[in-house]
């Protein structure tokens, strides 16, 4: 069984769920060697992401990248539920890797100044689309 590695100036929290399972052993042995970083789950299994996630709230979860389906639900699902964190997805075979995460935009566009520019606004806000801040 894996324990977390604590240091007292750890400032960055990863959990590893990469596979096969010596990339991942790669991957913690890298993490643990650096000052400033703390492995808080070695994930064996990715039916266990979730409840690890829950856990031991990571900054990053590291994951491995299937290029048949890259990362899209699993990692929408986790971002929906942990929109603080990031997911690097790195890819097993190849030399590819991608950095997940939320966010959100704000948008804005200028209304009529009138009853009818805010009823306007009210009624087609889904469809309309304005500038970003």
């Amino acid at each position: 069984m894996f324990a977390p590695h604590n240091r007292v100036n750890a400032t960055i929290r990863v959990a590893v769920a990469n596979r096969p399972r010596l990339m991942r052993e790669l991957i913690i042995s890298t993490m643990t060697d650096q000052p400033d970083i703390e492995v808080v789950a070695d994930i064996e299994n990715e039916a266990e992401i979730l409840g690890a996630v829950q856990r031991t709230t990571p900054e990053f979860l590291i994951i491995a990248l299937d290029a048949k389906n890259p990362c899209a639900p699993l990692c929408d699902s986790l971002l929906h539920q942990f929109p603080n964190m990031k997911i690097v997805a790195l890819a097993p075979e190849g030399n590819w890797s991608i950095l997940y995460w939320a966010s959100l935009d704000i948008h804005e566009t200028d209304l009529e100044p009138s009853e009818t520019g805010l009823l306007n606004a009210l009624r087609s806000s889904r469809d309309q689309v304005g500038r970003k801040r």
